[in-house]
């Protein structure tokens, strides 16, 4: 079972509106998932095919002196370039390694529960996201819960099961406060994920429930 990404992220990818966590997500999926590439491409032909399609309309007279003023006048004009599909650099796709340059290992890893750790990512651009990467031990699981807003988790190495199916390297799940589920390694490897969010977790186990008054908001 193959889980990409939904196509409004990757349009909001591609024209460089998805919030800095969120693109770093993207990018590392299409980096670790051909199929995903390959719908990506598929996408940017059709809109390069719609601006084809769109009729011409002339600027006016003054537009490129006017453009040229607001640079000078340095007035909040940003360019963007359009994101590159990124590749794997050694174990990691590219994004991800650029932020761990002393590898995983310097990181700050905090224990969340029996063979479960967490480290955060230092992503610039969006202070009500966050981003971290979940290591869970093989056939260890996270505990159970659901959301109170939207997270995204990708599969970076071994691979995860939970209600809604099995996820390996390259796959992305997303849930939202909908959904109740327990992610568990699965027992062969451990398992490396990256988990964007914007809202903390709740549990939802008969005693972890307890916990949720003291989780981080």
């Amino acid at each position: 079972m193959s889980h990409e990404i939904a196509d409004e992220f990757l349009l909001d990818y591609a024209s460089g509106a998805a919030p800095a966590p969120v693109g770093l997500l993207v990018a590392s999926h299409l980096a670790l998932n051909a199929e995903a590439r390959r719908n990506y491409r598929r996408l940017e032909a059709v809109g390069g095919a719609l601006l084809e399609a769109i009729e011409p309309v002339a600027p006016a007279p003054d537009s490129l002196a006017r453009i040229l003023a607001r640079i000078d006048a340095g007035d909040g004009i940003e360019t963007r370039t359009r994101p590159a599909v990124a590749r794997r650099a050694g174990g990691l796709p590219a994004p991800i390694a650029a932020l761990v340059p002393n590898g995983l290992d310097a990181l700050a890893w905090r224990r969340l529960a029996r063979g479960v750790e967490e480290a955060a990512l230092d992503v610039e651009g969006d202070p009500q996201r966050k981003t971290k990467l979940l290591r869970i031990a093989a056939g260890r699981a996270i505990p159970k819960h659901t959301h109170r807003g939207l997270e995204m988790t990708l599969v970076l190495e071994g691979g995860f099961a939970d209600e809604a199916g099995h996820y390996d390297r390259g796959d992305v799940c997303v849930t939202d406060e909908s959904i109740e589920h327990q992610p568990t390694a699965d027992r062969a490897r451990d398992c490396l994920c990256l988990a964007v969010f914007d809202a903390p977790i709740r549990l939802t186990g008969p005693f972890l429930r307890l916990l949720n008054p003291f989780l981080p908001r």
